[in-house]
């Protein structure tokens, strides 16, 4: 399968919130917006964050859109995320997406976080070299609950 990364496109944002909107895959990343069903509040975060400093990209597999993957935030803090369609989950789409994503943004500490009972996740980010550093807890939207997350770091 071929895996590329693209600028998000407009036509894009339908097919990412309906991704965000699988109640299998809310409850795996767990940490999402209060109310993913908000078409207006998921417009106004995407047109936000599209105006911002942030490397925002679109995740092609054979040509479809398949999901989300970013860099965000404060330089020193900055934060690596990705959203892939439950269709593409244990094919290696994100481990190669999030590579590609780290080739293009080569700035050091990068960090991730993910539901400590996400093990799919966590085996991506060990892939692409993030390390654990730390373990926390926080509130799950997806969930409705306080829950363990994973902190992890990827050096230089």
């Amino acid at each position: 399968m071929d895996v590329e990364l693209r600028e998000v496109h407009d036509s894009d944002l339908p097919v990412f919130y309906r991704q965000l909107n699988d109640p299998e895959a809310l409850r795996m990343a767990a940490f999402t917006p209060k109310d993913p069903d908000d078409w207006d509040a998921f417009d106004a975060r995407w047109r936000r964050i599209r105006c911002s400093g942030d490397v925002l990209r679109t995740i092609l597999a054979d040509g479809d859109v398949v999901g989300s993957a970013a860099v965000y935030g404060d330089p020193g803090e900055r934060e690596v995320t990705y959203w892939v369609d439950r269709a593409y989950w244990g094919r290696g789409v994100a481990t190669a997406a999030l590579l590609r994503l780290l080739t293009e943004v080569p700035e050091r500490p990068l960090y991730a976080r993910a539901a400590a009972d996400n093990e799919g996740s966590l085996r991506v980010l060990y892939k692409c070299g993030f390390l654990v550093t730390a373990h926390a807890r926080g509130f799950a939207n997806a969930r409705g609950e306080e829950i363990d997350e994973v902190v992890l770091h990827l050096e230089g």
